[in-house]
């Protein structure tokens, strides 16, 4: 059987192409487990919940911070996925095998528990990381310039759609590698037919020379444009997270765990920052309030002496002095937000933004806190209208729509609602 060969002498295959073709676009097949609901209501109620909780460690067909979560229920059953999502920790103190494996990848990081998903949410979830937003790579390229800005404005453009792009442009030249050789190889052949004087078969049968690839312009101008392409992405995606200080988790002046206390002790958030339901702002704690308990508990688990983190409150009181608390989460001057709205109107939980707080011990910014971030909320948050004075004329202009009302439907997404 005849070979074909490349400009630079590598035997080609149909089999070696279609291998080299798969590895490069990276396609993976999954076999969903049956019992994951592929609805359009489940899909968009599961978006929603990976949104609020999973899309800032979480891909679904990328590796992030944590795992690309695409075909869990084929690699693992739905049951071990929920219980994973609700309390990895446990999972990984059990001793299954798959869960130390991926603890063991991700360098030891622990994903926060979600005890408070109920099951329905748990299924809804499944559903998106299933089903949901699955990628088109020749659509993605195509439309990747016109959506890139607004994909942006959730915190950077998505790296999967650039690297979509490069994965094309890449499989591109190599297809015109293959083509140009195979077009070399039958005219080699074609030639050597014909009656040729030695020097004309001296120049035919001459070997290729790896070298001279290399060094040829057209190689160097491809390497030279993908660089610049890599390099216009990390540049981009760094422009993109200016401002954005998802993760941050500062030093506090003493070292309050909102573990023990609004985990452990169930503490209610509104207890310590009372004006989360009537103002503005969820103002920081005062001496005073960490006064009401600390007057009487001096010690964590009831230890003999002074701790001296409490000791450091009484001497804030002795001395009348402020604690110099740091600031976690901080908006731009330019964005306006009222908690009073979202929390006593809107009955929106603090761990929706704010993350699984009773399980933190240093406190960190849990979400990205992005414009996007907020206006995706908008769009997919149904507003609790159900025994709600507030919203009675505004469920009435609504009626004659089939849809839920949303935050959207109600000026969600107009712009002096936050910057005025």
């Amino acid at each position: 059987m005849l070979s074909k060969r490349s400009l630079v002498g590598i035997r080609l295959s149909f089999q070696t192409l279609a291998v080299l073709f798969f590895m490069l676009i990276g396609v993976s097949a999954y076999a969903v487990d049956p019992a994951v609901a592929s609805s359009d209501e489940a899909i968009a109620a599961g978006k929603t919940v990976f949104n609020a909780n999973c899309k800032q460690c979480h891909k679904l067909d990328q590796k992030s911070v944590g795992p690309a979560l695409r075909g869990i229920t084929d690699r693992q059953s739905i049951a071990w996925a929920k219980s994973f999502i609700k309390n990895s920790q446990a999972v990984i103190a059990s001793g299954d095998a798959y869960a130390n494996a991926l603890y063991k990848e991700y360098n030891n990081t622990v994903m926060p528990a979600h005890e408070f998903l109920s099951d329905g949410d748990l299924d809804n979830l499944l559903a998106y990381i299933e089903y949901g937003d699955k990628v088109d790579p020749t659509a993605a390229a195509a439309t990747a310039g016109g959506d890139a800005a607004g994909a942006g404005a959730g915190g950077g453009i998505p790296s999967e759609y650039l690297t979509i792009i490069l994965g094309v442009l890449v499989i591109v030249l190599l297809l015109i590698l293959v083509v140009l050789g195979l077009i070399i190889s039958v005219l080699t052949k074609y030639i050597n037919k014909q009656d040729l004087s030695e020097d004309d078969k001296e120049f035919i049968s001459q070997k290729s020379d790896v070298s001279k690839v290399f060094k040829s312009d057209a190689f160097i101008i491809i390497v030279t444009a993908l660089v610049v392409a890599l390099v216009a992405k990390t540049a981009i995606d760094g422009l993109y997270s200016v401002g954005v200080q998802q993760g941050y988790a500062p030093a506090q002046p003493i070292a309050f765990s909102h573990a023990l206390h609004a985990g452990q002790y169930e503490i209610a958030c509104q207890y310590c920052h009372t004006g989360v339901e009537i103002g503005k702002s969820a103002n920081i704690p005062s001496a005073n309030i960490c006064m009401n308990c600390h007057t009487h508990i001096q010690n964590v688990g009831g230890k003999e002496g002074i701790s001296p983190e409490i000791q450091k409150i009484y001497n804030a009181v002795d001395n009348n002095q402020p604690i110099e608390w740091v600031r976690v989460h901080n908006l731009p001057d330019l964005a306006y937000f009222n908690h009073a709205q979202h929390v006593a109107v809107g009955g929106i939980e603090c761990q929706t933004c704010h993350g699984p707080i009773q399980e933190m011990e240093v406190v960190g910014q849990h979400s990205s806190l992005t414009m996007g971030w907020c206006i995706d909320c908008h769009r997919q948050t149904e507003i609790a209208t159900e025994g709600n004075a507030y919203y009675d004329k505004l469920v009435q202009l609504h009626s004659t729509s089939k849809d839920a009302l949303k935050v959207k439907d109600i000026g969600g997404l107009e712009c002096a609602k936050c910057h005025y």
